[in-house]
């Protein structure tokens, strides 16, 4: 997996840049390697770009040394550079040449290299010929290596400088030359700092050094290797947008990083768990956050993205034959069922729905575990909340609250600044850098929506009896089947199912989506679930037939018949309020035909009416 990593070369505003230094996860600092200019940028706002040579030499790998001579050549070069070469003065040459100690010819074949590459690492010193070359015989070489593996490498762990003298013993013995010890410290300098730590200490400490941070599950070592989704009914009834009316409860699809505990995406559905909510979720877990919460209204950080190499799926056959399956081999991720009698598995995804479930059971609506815990309480008379609303206060609770308290799984550390210890590195590990940028957010996107294939006729393309249209359909009405020429020709139609008033046609040819808006562009924007309300109330009547504008129509009068009853409901709770009111106070309410039985005030001395009461 390719990720960002200090010494990269970006792109950013369609230019090459080189990062320098990752300050946090959400924050990078790159610098032009034409002007020298840096910039602090979102990982978001770049990608990665093939790495060019900056003369013979990696830019970033030349030392703070070499470097700063290199600019200190190119600064006196600089005002000559910016003269044509018939106006430079040969006077102005020498004197740059007498202030580096060098004669006039070598200033010229600086600025010539600069000509020629128009980047400063041109203006290193080259090389030799021989560099890197050994020059010492090869009967030397072999008796360091030997001392080097036998002697030096041994847990005992003798210095260099007895190295040194094992070896000048040993070429003593045999009569031939003897190194001097800058020699052999530099022979040393280039063995590999782990294979000194695991010879000389032991491969214990060696791989805790030198190996990332290990998650309890097999294989997710680090951020994005293993993936966990499942789905859950939310215990909370919430209500409608328009009318604040109890609809029902709804549905929870997370997504969570084994290794770090992050959670890295979800979607809210008022659907039963399936492909469409896995799909938006892990969407909403590979793509970067930060317009989303600001979409939202939210101030925080959610900085974990990227594409995933494995999801374990609790039932991954939602999967198989799905928008799911074609995205998931489009982008490389490998989806398999969480093998059966292994809680590690799981056990990640399901401790975190207990998490959250407890703290959603503190909602007013809140429908609790079961019956029996729910008792008298009246889930659906106290719900408040929206499926959009909702959705704001679930991200709050898992930005601000859940990735920033410890937890216990990873050694007490809050998922967040753990994550941010594998990207950033620590004291005793080097850091992994930042996943790469997703290159096409909204290819991505689409490619993880509910598609539909459907055959495109002169009057576009119908789907759920709702017909769309644009003219880049026009080139494919009627088109065949290219295996079989006696079939029409299928095509891909990505929706996302909270707006419909759009599909996303997929051009074979060019591998783009298009939009393809409603051919009546008078309709109002719906959703599919919307669109299944509407279905289902023209089933009940069988005498509609279901097309277009029956759909729509019946959306209408459903709306209306929703407005009526909420005017009378709200009528109603107005009457039983002022009834209560009434009550509180002793009164009755005009409207009541019940009179209440008054108590005489006067006493039992009145005779006269003593017949009356003996006639009733």
């Amino acid at each position: 997996m390719n990720r960002l990593i200090p010494g990269a070369p970006v792109i950013w505003k369609e230019q090459q840049w080189i990062l320098l230094d990752i300050q946090a996860v959400d924050r990078v600092l790159i610098r032009n390697p034409q002007s020298g200019i840096t910039e602090q940028v979102a990982p978001s706002e770049l990608r990665l770009a093939i790495a060019t040579q900056a003369g013979s030499h990696g830019l970033m790998t030349i030392p703070d040394k070499e470097w700063d001579e290199v600019w200190s050549r190119f600064e006196a070069i600089r005002p000559l550079l910016a003269r044509k070469r018939r106006h430079r003065s040969k006077q102005e040459v020498t004197e740059v040449a007498e202030r580096f100690g060098k004669d006039a010819a070598t200033i010229y074949r600086w600025i010539a290299r600069w000509e020629r590459g128009k980047t400063v690492s041109t203006l290193l010193r080259r090389g030799r010929s021989d560099d890197g070359k050994s020059r010492l015989a090869e009967s030397v070489e072999i008796v360091i290596r030997e001392k080097i593996d036998t002697f030096y490498l041994a847990k005992e762990r003798p210095s260099v400088a007895e190295l040194w003298e094992r070896v000048a013993a040993e070429c003593r013995s045999q009569q031939i030359k003897v190194p001097n010890l800058s020699t052999v410290r530099r022979r040393v300098d280039r063995i590999q700092d782990r294979l000194v730590m695991s010879k000389r200490y032991s491969s214990k400490k060696a791989r805790e050094t030198y190996e990332p941070l290990h998650g309890s599950l097999p294989g997710a070592d680090v951020p994005l290797a293993v993936y966990q989704i499942d789905h859950s009914p939310i215990d909370l009834c919430l209500v409608d947008e328009q009318h604040r009316r109890e609809i029902g409860r709804g549905y929870l699809t997370i997504v969570t990083d084994c290794c770090t505990r992050m959670l890295a995406g979800f979607c809210v559905s008022l659907d039963p768990p399936g492909a469409l909510s896995a799909g938006l979720a892990l969407a909403h877990a590979i793509l970067p956050k930060d317009k989303w919460l600001a979409e939202h209204g939210l101030d925080a950080k959610w900085p974990i993205h990227g594409i995933p190499v494995k999801v374990y799926a609790d039932n991954a056959r939602e999967f198989r034959g799905t928008m799911l399956e074609r995205a998931g081999r489009e982008y490389g991720i490998l989806i398999e069922n969480r093998p059966k009698g292994q809680p590690n598995y799981g056990g990640h995804v399901e401790r975190l729905f207990r998490t959250l479930t407890s703290r959603i059971q503190s909602l007013p609506g809140t429908t609790f575990s079961n019956v029996a815990e729910r008792g008298e309480y009246d889930s659906a008379s106290r719900a408040t909340m929206t499926l959009s609303e909702f959705e704001r206060w679930f991200a709050t609770f898992v930005t601000k609250v859940y990735h920033q308290r410890a937890h216990r799984g990873i050694g007490r550390v809050p998922p967040i600044k753990f994550y941010e210890q594998f990207v950033l590195g620590t004291d005793t590990h080097l850091g992994i850098g930042l996943p790469e940028p997703i290159q096409d957010e909204f290819k991505l996107r689409l490619d993880f929506m509910p598609f539909v294939e459907r055959t495109i006729q002169e009057y576009g393309v119908v789907i759920d009896n709702i017909h769309y249209y644009a003219d880049v359909l026009r080139t494919w009405i009627h088109a065949r089947d290219p295996h079989n020429a006696k079939l029409k020709r299928k095509f891909v139609f990505a929706r996302d199912p909270r707006d419909i008033s759009e599909v996303w046609f997929l051009d074979p040819e060019t591998k783009v989506y298009y939009p393809i808006p409603y051919r009546n562009l008078t309709r109002p924007r719906i959703s599919v679930w919307d669109l299944n309300a509407a279905l289902k109330y023209l089933t009940e009547r069988p005498e509609l037939q279901p097309d277009e504008d029956t759909i729509f129509a019946g959306i209408a009068e459903m709306t209306r018949v929703e407005m009526e009853a909420t005017e009378k409901s709200r009528k109603a709770r107005r009457t039983a309020q002022r009834r209560r009111n009434w009550r509180d106070v002793g009164m009755i309410s005009p409207s009541s035909a019940v009179l209440p039985i008054l108590e005489p005030v006067w006493g039992d001395e009145v005779q006269p009416f003593d017949e009356i009461e003996e006639a009733k």
